[in-house]
């Protein structure tokens, strides 16, 4: 009966956070039912439950503009029914203390409140709800300390607000009740904090800015409640493969394995998100997320949070200003080396060096342009037995291979996971050493062991075994899985799954990517989960898509969300994963995969396009010549990628901010800054495109289309390829791997319609140095500042 009275309880105010019941510990439940592993945790559940305690931020107790630091003052409540003509609704009432010793405690806390001013653009926000100040630590999130600005100018009316304001924005502090208000320059609204009074009635429709302390153990969690605008657009959240626009939507930033691009679960939760009124938003805590974004309240964006302390950093401005802002805390990509933008060929599982050596001669018989071959899970003695050695009767030489296959012009990626099971051979050695996630007892949480990247001792036994394999010569190791570090594990970290579990990839990435750069000097990874800081170290694909027109479609948003999300470079399995891909869809999936920052055919066999036919190897090599013959303009955009924080695979309205409708658009993006991309998600010939205001040029036939939706007929490679009006594109003669590429001889494509100069970007890879090239059309006349005499130009 205690339980079902807990449900009938908690049932009722489904409409405050939108979840089922909840009425076990936190860790064992998810909204209300028996938490099953691995599945995203939603953490609005505790937030409705009438058994905990509710605190309300109520006034700014005391504030020292000097320090931009203060206390609230948090009121306590609790919450109970109302009925009303057959409904029950929900009241808050002030909740006095009931605590023993009463003395010993606050009813309403007065507890931290801080600022800090970043740049002209960022700013910070940090709160507790304990009157202990956590101790200092390094946060593996950040890119460093972050920067103190000056700029910030304070007003104050002392009987109501407190306002800094610098040349991009401002923020208010309302004294009582307490709010904190948002601004852009020019004074408009962007959000502000709900309060309890805000509310049109007695019953309490949205909760206000709160925490909470838990009934069952006296745990605390944070619950930051602001407004929503009517027109307003929410992006980002990481790799989410749901409708980009997370308005209406609830997103759980809890890392998982959702087996494929087509849920709302997430291999790469970030959290981080923009709004397109012209801020963004960075939660700095690895404690899983549940973001209600207008999902249960059409006016009000709820962040109900696992962390017991908040740490936001507020970004200023559009788009490109806030990924900039952004990756300047968090961290901008490396710069992946040339080879890795080529193609990638693989399947699940090449067994024999046999097996490489007869890819590599075949993609060079067949012409296919290519720079990758990947050993997936069957290069060990035993299939999916991690070992960190090639099985001795299937690879007799395998350092010969390594070495032949780079002359050859191919490098090789190798496949591994950081989890082993009870008979993979390092097994004892890793518990006698104690290098794993423990549970509370100290054993195994789980059948297998789960690496502890948290633990130096751990980072530095499996550094050693992947070291190993890049001396050799590996140029790349796949990092898969991550996802599943223990909830309810204990860490080397002093710290519990809550905050570890989400931090796991990001330490999972950094170990492969930091002995890869140690050993070979590059940066390059091939990884599956992430979290936010984990764009530092690329790259990342979209994990095993569906052989299906929604899985192309939902690696698209993916692909977009995550660049949406500070992650400059991102893949995805070519034709999908799960099963042997039909013709058809792989067709009409090259395109969108060798115009991606980095193509791989991978998943089930046959991947190999002569396993097809020879309309087929025309195809697959049209493709991959395309980008071969692209390549400086891909290097050129990637290397500005990584100086200013932009994705690759854009949505529209990072380069378009001011055009409403590229806002909406979900199905095609921006391959750099100048070439869109529309790829046949669905069978057919040709599609509605969305094209931003503008001229734009079929890179295929010439066409000239104007902006708006125009129906465009794809081209013989099937996608729709467009160019901005005004650009010059570089282009290389065609090689068949990167290495074999003339840098000296460019020849630069002119995409001309009304305007009068065209203009592109060219990086050498021999000193990464970004050039901008512009051409005056009526003479052809070149200016390239910085490139004078290195390069032989070609002008069409």
């Amino acid at each position: 009966m205690k339980n079902r009275k807990c449900i009938i309880l908690t049932g009722l105010v489904c409409a405050l956070s939108g979840f089922a019941p909840n009425s076990e510990a936190q860790l064992q439940t998810n909204a209300g039912v028996p938490y099953l592993l691995n599945v995203a945790k939603d953490m609005s559940a505790d937030f409705g439950d009438f058994t905990n305690i509710f605190f309300f931020a109520d006034e700014l107790a005391s504030f020292d503009e000097t320090r931009n630091e203060g206390r609230i003052l948090w009121r306590r409540y609790n919450l109970f029914t109302r009925q009303a003509f057959n409904t029950n609704t929900v009241v808050a009432r002030p909740l006095r203390m009931l605590d023993f010793p009463g003395r010993s405690y606050e009813n309403n806390p007065a507890l931290s409140f801080k600022l800090d001013f970043i740049t002209p653009r960022t700013l910070r926000i940090r709160m507790l709800t304990t009157p202990v100040e956590p101790k200092e630590e390094a946060s593996v999130m950040l890119a460093g300390e972050p920067g103190k600005d000056n700029t910030w100018k304070v007003t104050r009316n002392d009987s109501v607000m407190i306002t800094y304001a610098s040349a991009y924005g401002s923020i208010s502090i309302e004294r009582r009740p307490w709010r904190i208000v948002l601004r852009d320059a020019q004074g408009n609204l962007l959000t502000k904090t709900q309060r309890l009074r805000d509310n049109d009635s007695t019953q309490v429709k949205i909760l206000p800015f709160n925490f909470i302390k838990r009934g069952h153990d006296n745990s605390r969690s944070l619950n930051p409640v602001f407004t929503l605008s009517p027109d307003e657009k929410i992006f980002g959240c990481g790799e989410s493969f749901t409708k980009l626009d997370k308005v209406g939507q609830k997103v759980h930033l809890f890392a998982t394995d959702p087996q494929g691009p087509e849920t709302d679960q997430m291999y790469k939760p970030v959290p981080f998100f923009m709004s397109n009124r012209g801020y963004g938003v960075f939660m700095h805590t690895s404690a899983p997320v549940t973001c209600d974004f207008g999902a249960t309240s059409i006016n009000a964006m709820k962040l109900f949070m696992g962390d017991e302390s908040l740490d936001f950093f507020v970004f200023l401005g559009e788009p490109k200003d806030v990924l900039n802002e952004y990756t300047d805390i968090v961290g901008k990509a490396a710069m992946p080396p040339l080879w890795s933008f080529g193609t990638w060929m693989s399947r699940i599982t090449y067994f024999s060096e046999k097996e490489g050596y007869e890819v590599a001669q075949n993609l060079r018989k067949h012409k296919i342009p290519s720079d990758v071959i990947h050993f997936d899970t069957g290069w060990f003695d035993v299939d999916w037995q991690c070992d960190y050695e090639f099985s001795p009767s299937r690879f007799p030489n395998p350092q010969k291979m390594i070495d032949d296959l780079k002359n050859e012009g191919f490098r090789i990626s190798l496949w591994q996971l950081p989890y082993f099971t009870p008979k993979n051979r390092f097994f004892p050695e890793l518990i006698d050493k104690g290098l794993y996630v423990k549970d509370s007892k100290g054993e195994l949480p789980y059948e297998d062991v789960v690496l502890d990247f948290s633990n130096p001792q751990t980072v530095a036994w499996y550094q050693e075994k992947i070291g190993k394999l890049i001396r050799m010569g590996v140029g790349a190791i796949k990092v898969d899985f991550g996802e599943a570090a223990p909830l309810n594990g204990l860490y080397a970290s002093g710290k519990t799954g809550l905050y570890e579990h989400n931090l796991y990839p990001l330490r999972y990435n950094k170990a492969v990517a930091d002995i890869t750069k140690e050993v070979s000097g590059q940066t390059i990874i091939w990884a599956r989960s992430a979290w936010a800081g984990s764009q530092r170290y690329p790259l990342h694909w979209g994990g095993d898509a569906a052989n299906t027109d929604y899985g192309m479609m939902g690696s698209l948003r993916g692909g977009l969300s995550l660049g949406l999300s500070g992650f400059s470079f991102w893949s995805h399995d070519i034709g999908g994963f799960v099963v042997s891909t039909p013709e058809e869809l792989y067709r009409r999936w090259l395109p969108f995969g060798f115009l991606s920052s980095h193509s791989r055919a991978h998943g089930a066999p046959p991947t190999e396009p002569w396993l097809y036919n020879e309309k087929f190897v025309q195809a697959f090599r049209q493709s991959a010549e395309l980008k071969y013959k692209l390549m400086p303009y891909v290097y050129a955009q990637a290397r500005e990628c990584t100086e200013k924080g932009l994705p690759m695979v854009r949505a529209l309205f990072v380069e378009f901010p001011d055009d409403a409708g590229a806002w909406l658009v979900e199905d095609e993006y921006m391959f750099g800054s100048q070439i869109l991309v529309a790829p046949l998600i669905q069978s057919g010939n040709s599609r509605a495109v969305y094209l931003p205001r503008g001229r734009w040029i079929d890179y295929q036939t010439g066409k000239v289309y104007n902006g708006g939706y125009q129906t465009i007929a794809a081209g013989a490679i099937p996608a729709i390829i467009l160019v901005r009006d005004g650009s010059a594109i570089p282009h290389i003669g065609l090689a068949q791997s990167t290495a074999q590429m003339d840098w000296g001889r460019i020849n630069l494509k002119l995409y001309v319609a009304d305007e009068t100069e065209a203009s592109g970007l060219v990086c050498l890879p021999s000193d990464n140095q970004l050039h901008r090239v512009s051409v005056r059309v009526k003479d052809k006349k070149v200016t390239a500042p910085g490139l004078e005499g290195k390069l032989n130009w070609t002008l069409n």
